[in-house]
């Protein structure tokens, strides 16, 4: 890897100092190494130092997501300015801008929405987001795309930029507590209030169904065939899997009804038929 090696060519031909093929070796290696150290040591900083200090997976993950970004910048201008002179980096870079202007808009338009997420922190790792047909929990944000893992254990890689330019709808920005509908008709026979209490009953037996804030039932429209109520309950264990829950209300309410003679409505039509005599046309 010596500089006066017959293996060793310029890269350049302009300039005093022209680019060395052995030079760019050594850079990208350099580089390849930091990029590798900067990795293992975010994964130390975040499970061993930020860990004593928050309990927040999705804070801690973007700290250290911006301090490998801060090293490998840091690191990787000290590497190029310490190995290449400066002068003769004008022809690659040259190259570098047109490649970038031509090929690489997507990857600069992700890499900045990458930044804008991990400062902005709109979205973090352990959120359970929903964008476009996409609905699952964030497991990682790099520089490039977001990894997002449905409840079927599927991996969808999305491009950054589409948390900066598309609706996102995040069920946990700002905390774990969310409140569920769960809508219920019965019978115009039936009383209010009694139903009022059975589903009361049931949410606060629930042990997945939060007590503060407590479970509440809306009377919500007097229905074509039924009185339709509306079940709210609170919860921070099933966000993330709310048909679940749901299905589980829903069996516990089915046996309450059947328990309580409940009726549960179907759709009705009353026909009226009017006879009389028919005038015979001549």
């Amino acid at each position: 890897m010596d500089k006066d090696s017959s293996l060793n060519f310029a890269l350049s031909k302009t300039g005093e100092n022209p680019l060395m093929f052995f030079e760019l070796l050594r850079v990208i290696f350099l580089l390849i190494l930091l990029i590798f150290l900067s990795g293992k040591l975010k994964i130390i900083f975040v499970k061993q130092i930020m860990s004593r200090y928050s309990d927040d997976l999705g804070v801690n993950q973007s700290i250290g997501t911006i301090f490998q970004y801060t090293a490998v910048l840091i690191g990787g201008l000290i590497i190029i300015q310490s190995t290449i002179e400066l002068g003769s980096l004008n022809v690659l870079a040259g190259a570098l801008g047109v490649g970038i202007g031509f090929g690489l808009q997507n990857i600069a338009n992700n890499f900045i929405s990458g930044l804008i997420i991990l400062f902005e922190r709109p979205i973090k790792v352990g959120d359970r987001i929903e964008v476009g047909q996409v609905t699952g929990d964030i497991v990682r944000i790099s520089s490039r795309a977001t990894t997002v893992s449905t409840n079927d254990n599927i991996s969808i890689i999305i491009p950054n930029a589409e948390f900066i330019s598309k609706p996102v709808i995040n069920w946990s920005h700002s905390g774990r507590n969310i409140r569920f509908h769960v809508p219920v008709g019965v019978a115009y026979k039936e009383d209010p209030a009694h139903i009022k209490s059975i589903l009361l009953g049931i949410a606060t037996k629930h042990p997945d169904v939060l007590q503060t804030p407590a479970p509440d039932v809306l009377f919500t429209e007097y229905g074509d065939n039924s009185l339709n109520f509306d079940l709210l309950v609170w919860t921070s264990t099933y966000i993330n899997k709310p048909t679940v829950l749901k299905s589980q209300l829903y069996y516990l309410i089915f046996e309450k009804f059947k328990e309580h003679n409940v009726e549960i409505p179907f759709p009705q039509r009353d026909i009226h038929i009017k006879t009389g005599n028919v005038v015979s046309q001549k």
